[in-house]
């Protein structure tokens, strides 16, 4: 339910107005590489006259520990639901109240009351997708949809594996392909996990956040990808298709917050409720390849995301995906140990 629009104060004004002149300025984007529509800048840019200057992050880890350090001018972050609270309970975040920007009647329902943000009082939608695999047709003509790909890799895969060097990712798709659910401490189930990803990594080529180009150009023929980053890959070699593991996989997503050290406030709030609108939206999805979580943004997509496997789940998966929770610090401190002895 959208909650009422605050009084008209300087603040609730330079949320709600179309106007430049209470913007202007500076707008500093800490956000994941390769994930930010050029486009969608210039437009927010020309709209409000501020220059954006964006600063790319490799993953949730990195962009945490930047913050926590301080000293940085950064405006807006772009964290994963999974890390969300962790922020939020360190205080890192301005609660911007999103739920009462004038564009927050075109959030998607299903994403308002999430169990990360509650209400939606800190975050907006920026994308959200689903953690699979990604394989090459033309060297394996076996069931593209099991974690078995990277975690028991088949002959003609082995060495020529990647995987996203996030330990969340690949804790969750192991954790359900050993029998597990999310955020389990059970120990007879972790055992198996941290054997099993410690047996397949020397059939990995590589634990890195990998180029289209990498896959396009034959050094990885599969591996742990997210569902966008397969999309684009699809797009540029058709040989590849996204696979969504039998087992069990996780569904994300990625949100825009202002930290509380931020030097230009008001226009990171601007740039909250300006993605929030449809045309924008369907701009940051275009770009990366995933959807998000704005109504009316599919009329503005392009054709060929429409039904595109990587995003339109195949119904025989759709209960196969859960959205990942986040775990309790004790059972982050048990997986953050399998993962230690995975990147030796």
């Amino acid at each position: 339910m959208r909650l009422p629009i605050l009084a008209p104060t300087l603040s609730g004004l330079a949320i709600l107005a179309g106007s430049s002149a209470f913007a202007a300025g500076e707008l500093n984007i800490f956000n994941w590489g390769e994930y930010t529509s050029p486009e969608l800048i210039k437009k927010f840019e020309e709209t409000y006259d501020v220059k954006v200057t964006i600063t790319d992050f490799d993953s949730n880890d990195t962009a945490l520990a930047k913050a926590r350090q301080g000293g940085n001018n950064f405006d807006i972050v772009v964290p994963s639901s999974t890390f969300v609270p962790v922020w939020i309970a360190e205080g890192l975040l301005l609660e911007s109240r999103p739920d009462q920007m004038e564009n927050f009647k075109n959030m998607d329902p299903r994403w308002v009351d999430v169990s990360f943000d509650p209400g939606r009082h800190y975050t907006v939608p920026w994308q959200w997708g689903t953690t699979g695999v990604i394989v090459d047709t033309d060297l394996y003509k076996g069931d593209p949809n099991t974690s078995t790909i990277f975690l028991d890799p088949p002959p003609e895969l082995a060495g020529k594996v990647n995987v996203v060097p996030e330990m969340g990712d690949v804790m969750a798709l192991a954790i359900r392909a050993e029998g597990g659910q999310d955020c389990t401490a059970d120990m007879e189930v972790l055992k198996r996990v941290h054997e099993k990803l410690v047996a397949a990594k020397p059939k990995w080529v590589a634990m890195d956040y990998a180029s289209i180009e990498k896959y396009t150009g034959g050094d990885y023929a599969a591996g742990l990808s997210w569902s966008g980053a397969a999309m684009r890959v699809r797009l540029e070699a058709p040989r590849f298709v996204y696979g969504y593991p039998k087992e069990g996989y996780p569904i994300w997503m990625d949100n825009v917050a202002i930290l509380k050290s931020a030097p230009n406030v008001e226009n990171a709030k601007l740039f909250q409720n300006f993605i929030m609108d449809p045309e924008n939206a369907a701009m940051i999805s275009a770009y990366a390849r995933y959807a998000n979580g704005i109504k009316g943004s599919e009329q503005f997509m392009p054709e060929d995301m429409r039904n595109a496997p990587e995003i339109n789940i195949p119904p025989e998966f759709v209960d196969k995906g859960e959205f990942s929770p986040a775990c309790p610090p004790e059972v982050n401190d048990l997986y953050t140990r399998i993962w230690t002895d995975v990147l030796k």
